[in-house]
């Protein structure tokens, strides 16, 4: 048995969770990877995954064995992408695990650039919101919003985001622009359930160390955040967003903040998360420095008026289960 192909299909097969999806990833057929799996189970004494019709999970034996042989592996790519590296251009896929709105509003639009420096690179772009999504394991790095836990990874930030409070010019012409934050219960406000289920309809912000926390209401909740920010650039209602999902909206005017004076302290930072190990790869090293510099760019571009002045903190109802937001106010958070 080929024991470094063997642990290479083995790490394939629980990052994809599924013998078809690692055979995918490595270019070869599916036959062959269940039976390399078998042979090295075979030949440790042990089984390493759970097979269901579900796909595949691994046992406890299988995540010890990860845990171990992973990192080798990686430190053995690092060192043949590093000796590679010396005499051609960085090259190779890059696998990176971000939300649908980090990489349509702040990724995807400076990946030409990024495209342009280093031409073999190919990137994999992966729908990944937390470290334990589906495609997690395959991401070499994540983007991600919030305050992820997930040991043993490395958590570089990267820009702390603002809550805008916004809506068509339309609707401000109808309805009356807010002079308070109280006033935000007159209006009709459009909320985003987050994935825990939790209606985020508890809008707490600051201005010069003054608190106002206001239950905001609404006709139309929904977790597609693309649904809300269309309903308020159609002049349905009122919504918040962070900053730098909406920068081409706010550019062309199609959203309007307002109450720009008020702050949320928390609004979801946005940090790149990798292991230590993958910071040898030449890839991923360029790809961190690269957002490095995008994220900076975007903090240059913000106006005086809207450059971020508190620390953000987790929120009380983040990652907990609650109907609404609004159930858990910062007082009683524990």
């Amino acid at each position: 048995m080929d024991k470094l192909r063997a642990l290479q299909y083995f790490v394939a097969a629980a990052q994809e969770r599924s013998f078809s999806g690692a055979a995918r990833q490595l270019d070869i057929s599916v036959p062959a990877v269940a039976r390399m799996i078998g042979t090295l189970e075979h030949s440790l004494g042990v089984s390493l995954f759970e097979r269901t019709v579900h796909g595949l999970s691994l046992t406890a034996d299988g995540s010890r064995y990860l845990e171990s042989c992973q990192p080798v592996l990686e430190q053995l790519a690092a060192a043949d992408e590093a000796l590679r590296g010396a005499a051609v251009r960085p090259r190779g896929t890059l696998v990176v695990g971000t939300s649908p709105i980090i990489s349509q509003h702040c990724i995807l639009p400076a990946l030409p650039l990024f495209h342009a420096r280093y031409p073999d690179i190919q990137i994999d772009v992966r729908n990944v919101d937390r470290p334990a999504s589906q495609d997690a394991g395959a991401a070499e790095i994540m983007v991600l919003y919030g305050w992820p836990q997930q040991p043993g990874m490395v958590h570089r930030h990267l820009i702390n985001t603002r809550s805008l409070i916004c809506a068509s010019p339309g609707y401000w012409a109808a309805h009356g622009v807010p002079k308070t934050m109280v006033e935000l219960k007159q209006h009709n406000c459009l909320l985003f359930r987050d994935q825990e289920g939790t209606v985020i309809d508890f809008w707490d912000h600051e201005r010069d160390g003054q608190r106002v926390a206001v239950a905001v209401s609404g006709w139309l909740v929904s977790s597609h955040r693309d649904v809300i920010l269309d309903a308020a650039m159609a002049g349905v209602g009122v919504a918040r967003f962070t900053d730098v999902s909406i920068r081409e909206p706010l550019r062309t005017g199609k959203l309007v903040p307002v109450l720009v004076d008020w702050e949320s302290k928390h609004a979801p930072p946005i940090s790149a998360m990798y292991r230590s190990s993958q910071r040898r790869l030449p890839r991923v090293r360029l790809f961190i420095d690269f957002l490095i510099e995008i994220f900076a760019r975007m903090e240059h571009e913000r106006t005086p008026e809207m450059t971020v002045r508190l620390e953000a903190e987790r929120p009380p109802w983040y990652r907990r289960r609650h109907d609404r937001a609004s159930a858990t106010p910062p007082e009683k958070a524990k």
